[in-house]
């Protein structure tokens, strides 16, 4: 089994976290799907080769599917990959009304699942998709996969075992139906910590709270209001909590709010709001401000010359936070091709 002739459709692609770590693995991610057109140049631009295609999966007819990318059914060497968006599972407080429709995308990727019988099927989810495996569609999907051959492995998965300098969980699935064997990742080695990813050592030079950066590398730095920056210049370098906000936050869930990173550590997960200390350890170990737009976006191992193509912060940090680590998602791809070329 050549690599090259693995091939993958990235559902729900975003900016390419997914995408980018299978082709890294030498899989041909031939199309990604997505509903967001203002990810398309980010997509397109990192993934060179890799068709974007704008869709509403609500909406899209599996034979349709065809009018985009040539593509077959029962195809042992098409992998197709579900990363729905998952705000409605996730644990951390979210609006669930304004996040209700995600809620099904689960089960609307089993609809091409179902049709197009790929040799490989890959998901990957918080783990609160897990939890509630009735109401998300998963036990049926699983179930389903099953009854048609499907070798499935899921499990929750902590990432900093797999080379992502986070204690971000996830929850992952690889279905396989060509061999006889469930295929899971490669642990790493070791576990990565904040200091082997950013810091001056890194190429990340010194700059302060505010700071735009308006070249390609992004290291651009939210602002603080004259209060916030008194409580991050307070708070102990390497790793130490706000007194003041941890007492202020006691209780509601913000616990780790106006707190640093450690060094040492792996950085907490990097959500779509980590440009903000308010919003979680996000303090930079040492400087007196929260992590930058290419911090977060390192930590989350995306490379350094990644480009993301946003008018906002904003925009970028979601884009950022919502992505599959491509460390994690390249592991993936190398557990699948060497199924393929040793399993039986």
């Amino acid at each position: 089994m050549k690599k090259s002739q693995v091939k993958a459709i990235d559902f729900f692609c975003s900016g390419g976290g997914m995408s980018y770590g299978m082709r890294q693995a030498g899989i041909d991610v031939i199309a990604g799907i997505d509903n967001d057109p203002d990810v398309k140049e980010t997509y397109e631009k990192n993934n060179t080769g890799s068709k974007f295609i704008e869709a509403d999966v609500f909406k899209l007819n599996e034979v349709d599917l065809t009018k985009y990318i040539d593509i077959k059914r029962n195809d042992d060497d098409l992998i197709l990959i579900g990363c729905s968006p998952c705000q409605y599972w996730s644990i951390i407080n979210t609006k669930k009304e304004k996040a209700k429709k995600s809620k099904d995308l689960l089960i609307e990727f089993h609809r091409f699942v179902k049709y197009y019988n790929p040799g490989f099927v890959v998901v990957e989810n918080v783990p609160g998709l897990e939890r509630k495996a009735d109401e998300s569609g998963l036990k049926e999907f699983v179930r389903d996969l099953e009854n048609r051959g499907y070798n499935v492995h899921y499990e929750i998965y902590n990432l900093n075992e797999y080379g992502v300098p986070q204690t971000r969980k996830r929850f992952s699935l690889i279905a396989n139906r060509v061999t006889k064997n469930k295929v899971k990742p490669r642990k790493t080695d070791y576990k990565p910590t904040v200091r082997d990813f950013i810091g001056s050592h890194n190429g990340f030079p010194k700059v302060q709270a505010g700071h735009k950066d308006n070249t390609e590398f992004m290291h651009t730095v939210a602002g603080l209001s004259k209060e916030n920056f008194e409580v991050i210049k307070n708070t102990p370098k390497d790793g130490g909590n706000s007194v003041k906000q941890r007492k202020k936050f006691k209780g509601s869930g913000f616990k780790d709010s106006y707190s640093r990173m450690s060094w040492d550590k792996p950085a907490p997960t990097i959500t779509t709001k980590f440009f903000s200390i308010s919003n979680g350890r996000f303090g930079h170990p040492e400087e007196d401000r929260a992590i930058s737009i290419r911090e977060g976006a390192t930590l989350q191992t995306f490379p350094k010359d990644y480009v993301f193509y946003t008018n906002s912060i904003q925009a970028t940090a979601r884009m950022i936070g919502n992505a599959v680590p491509p460390e994690f998602a390249k592991r993936i791809g190398e557990a699948i091709i060497k199924e393929l070329e040793n399993g039986e």
